[in-house]
């Protein structure tokens, strides 16, 4: 990881293309760059894990997709949430942000651990 882009953790690209598509309507290329330019260019979503992930979301019944025209006249898979997607989407940000206060107390704690002031 060379500090500009992140990789991605494990169930959290499922959690970042639930709410884009929370948004509204969005075809693939629309939820990478939404994804992209809100982060700061600091996660990239490739298309090798962006379509898997997509259809993956698909399977479960998060999200449904239909061809449309796009902003240019080309046909687009567009994807939008559905009710289980938003249960899940809410679900899974409440687990989200628990987990990144965890990490920000240990990554910013200041007290060593009682061990530590035996060595």
């Amino acid at each position: 990881m060379d500090g500009t882009v992140t990789e991605l953790r494990k169930g959290a690209l499922d959690v970042l293309i639930l709410k884009t598509v929370s948004w509204g309507p969005a075809h693939g290329y629309a939820i990478s760059r939404w994804i992209r330019e809100t982060t700061g260019g600091t996660l990239i979503v490739e298309e090798g894990a962006l379509y898997p992930a997509l259809h993956r979301l698909e399977q479960k019944g998060w999200i449904e997709s239909e061809w449309r025209l796009s902003e240019t006249n080309r046909r687009v898979k567009s994807y939008r949430i559905t009710p289980a997607g938003m249960r899940q989407l809410h679900a899974e940000a409440s687990s989200w942000t628990r987990f990144a206060a965890a990490m920000a107390q240990v990554l910013d704690g200041t007290r060593a651990p009682v061990w530590a002031a035996e060595s």
